[in-house]
């Protein structure tokens, strides 16, 4: 029965899906949708480090009460030379510690002079984030602009063979006085056959010698049919 009862806890967010169905139109129009969070003016925690919203993104390492081991001036790329030559070599001491005297109080000296030769070397890495992010953007917009370049010279592209595909049909199609020509043409002969036609109903299609033939066969009918 207890271990029914306990609420379980996770460590990790919702997953989105589950907000975003707290956010239906008929919540949002009924006003029943969650209000977004408030903004943080003062301290906030995250990762189990505390952090004040009127920080630079970046802090120096004295507001983070860390000792400093490179001036304020200097060249990253030669410190992160250093930085690293002298995190291979306090390691080498480190592991002759733990072979030579393995319970000697310098091994702990060591311990915390890699972590703070590790927390430069993140420092300096992270100086390098701002201009990663507009070097990113830039890299970005680059690549939008030759993209949209690309598609506007196809669609040209395509605009001048469609172009060329109409005046190819325009050359194709007949003269309109050529056309005109054979119409008239087509009329006046159709005029001729209908006047041909009409003299050939007028005119009688029996000969004459026929005539007399069919005359004398319809006076030998007639004369039987008396008799």
């Amino acid at each position: 029965m207890a271990a029914s009862d306990t609420i379980q806890v996770s460590s990790l967010p919702l997953p989105p899906v589950q907000y975003i169905n707290l956010y239906t139109d008929e919540n949002v129009r009924r006003s029943r949708a969650p209000k977004p969070p408030p903004p943080i003016h003062d301290n906030y925690s995250m990762f189990g480090n505390v952090f004040n919203a009127d920080d630079t993104i970046i802090r120096p390492l004295e507001a983070q009460g860390i000792k400093r081991l490179y001036p304020q001036h200097f060249d990253r790329r030669r410190e992160l030379k250093k930085l690293n030559h002298s995190l291979l070599v306090n390691f080498l001491d480190l592991i002759d510690l733990l072979v030579l005297c393995p319970d000697s109080p310098k091994r702990a000296e060591k311990v915390e002079d890699l972590s703070l030769l590790f927390i430069h070397i993140h420092h300096l890495l992270n100086e390098f984030r701002p201009h990663q992010a507009r070097e990113t953007l830039r890299v970005m917009m680059e690549l939008q602009r030759r993209q949209r370049i690309e598609t506007a010279l196809r669609f040209q592209k395509h605009l001048e063979k469609v172009q060329e595909i109409l005046q190819n049909a325009l050359q194709m199609l007949p003269d309109t006085s050529e056309l005109d020509t054979k119409l008239s043409m087509s009329t006046e002969g159709m005029e001729m056959d209908i006047d041909s036609n009409a003299e050939q109903s007028t005119t009688d299609p029996c000969s004459p010698s026929d005539r007399i033939m069919c005359k004398v066969i319809d006076d030998m009918l007639l004369s039987n049919n008396l008799f």
